[in-house]
Formats: structure tokens, C-alpha cells, sequence
């Protein structure tokens, strides 16, 4: 992980988000109603909605669409039951993935996760087999500009209760432990941070460099593929793709 931007890979992934939008947002939308399913409507009480309203605000989400989603949760999830799963596997080089999917199918996404691993040379593993090489981590993203001093945003995130903040060229980024993540998230924003992204996040602990041009287009095109799924909440992997190395040169 050190020396790699989560931000960069984001970017990776809202570069291609731009253009399906509407995709982002039902996913969005899906996550918002287990959220509602979980805990209630009311964000005040329920701190699982929240932390996943500040998701889709990192992502663009209109508040209209946020509250839309929100308001006919209730009804949809009386009708449709989802199941959150993960699956995982190894894409071509060896590069390990993780998939957090909600789906109400389950054979049919099983069916999708297994052919778009095959197609694309990886395979997927059994429970556990690379979760062991990720650490669960809330993860704030923070773009830097001349308005943020470094030590001062420093101060703030421990004083807040997070664990590290990493700084990159365009970025800074806050860590904390899992169950800390809503109180720090909530806290910086009440001092008037922006976050590009607010999430936990699964984040490797070393990363894989692929030399090998075509052995990277595989690993680009099985993670294409299963961001393109809708059942596909988050992909996460510890490959170093291309894009976040020009990124942070």
C-alpha cells in the first residue's frame, strides 16, 4: 500500500463512472435501501445511511435522488429481498480480488462472477483465500490545494480519532480502524472538509507490479467488467495499474 494513492485508483474507476452515471447511482441506490432495510429511514438514528449518503455525495448523487432513494426504499425492499455477499479470486498474474456484492439472485451472479473470472484468465477462490492480505479500513480522500496545510489537517484527523493520514501529490488520505470511520467522517465535515470520497474500504497490504503488457490487460478488463456488473457493489484488488503510477509521478 505505501506509496500507492487510493485516490488515484478511484479516479481510475470515476473516469469510466462519468460516462454511466446512471449505473452509479442505481448501485447507489441499492445500498441506500439495505441501508433503510437495516436501520430506518431517518439518517439521524441510523448511522449506517449516513455513511453511505456521504458515499453517494463523493460520487456526485444529486440530493434529489438521494432523498428519492431513501422514501421509496421501504416499499421496494418490502417486495425484493437482496443478499450481500463476497466473493473472491485471483486475476491473471496473481493479483488478488475482492468482490462486495448485493444481489437478489444469487445463482445468477455467482454464475457472472465465475464467467467474467474465466474469461479474463483469473479464478475464483473460496472464503478467505485472499481477504487475509487486505486490511478493513475507513478510508477519507481529501484533494489537496493551497487552502490545506498539511500539519493542520494532520492535527484535526488524530484529534478526530483517525488512525494515519497518508499525503500524495494530489491528495491526502485519512485512515481509520472500521468502527471509527462515521465519528471521524462526521467530525471533519463539521470543520468544514470536503471529502472526494468517504468509504471503508478494503486496502492491500503490499501491492503486485505486472510487467507484462498483456497480463495487465486482463486484470484492466476482468476489473472493467465486474465494475460494469450491476450486483457488483465494489471491486477491490492490490494490483499497481498504470494509471495510478502516472498519477503519482
Amino acid at each position: 500500500m505505501a506509496g500507492h494513492s487510493k485516490w488515484a485508483n478511484i479516479k481510475h474507476k470515476k473516469g469510466r463512472a462519468d460516462a454511466q452515471r446512471g449505473k452509479t447511482f442505481t448501485k447507489l441506490g441499492r445500498e441506500i435501501a439495505l441501508a433503510v432495510k437495516d436501520g430506518g429511514s431517518d439518517p439521524a438514528v441510523n448511522g449506517k445511511l449516513r455513511d453511505v449518503i456521504a458515499k453517494a455525495k463523493s460520487n456526485n448523487m444529486p440530493n434529489d435522488n438521494i432523498t428519492r432513494s431513501i422514501k421509496k426504499a421501504a416499499g421496494e425492499m418490502g417486495n425484493v429481498i437482496y443478499e450481500e455477499i463476497t466473493y473472491e479470486g485471483y486475476a491473471a498474474g496473481g493479483v488478488a480480488v475482492i468482490c462486495e456484492v448485493v444481489t437478489d439472485n444469487r445463482n445468477r451472479t455467482a454464475s457472472d462472477v465465475r464467467h467474467i473470472f474465466d474469461k479474463n484468465g483469473g479464478v475464483l477462490g473460496q472464503t478467505g483465500s485472499v481477504t487475509f492480505m487486505f486490511d478493513h479500513k475507513g478510508v477519507l480522500i481529501v484533494e489537496r490545494d493551497a487552502s490545506i496545510e498539511e500539519d493542520e489537517l494532520m492535527m484535526q484527523a488524530l484529534e478526530a480519532g483517525a488512525e494515519d493520514m497518508l499525503v500524495f501529490d494530489d491528495s491526502f488520505e485519512i485512515h481509520t480502524a472500521p468502527n471509527d470511520f462515521s465519528a471521524v467522517r462526521e467530525t471533519l465535515e463539521n470543520n468544514g472538509l470536503i471529502f472526494v470520497s468517504a468509504e471503508r474500504s478494503k486496502l492491500p497490504q503490499t501491492t503486485v507490479e505486472v510487467e507484462d503488457e498483456e497480463t495487465m490487460t486482463k486484470i484492466i478488463k476482468l476489473l472493467d467488467m465486474l465494475d460494469d456488473n450491476d450486483d457488483i457493489m465494489e471491486v477491490y484488488h492490490n494490483a499497481e495499474l498504470p494509471d495510478e503510477e502516472e498519477d503519482e509521478e
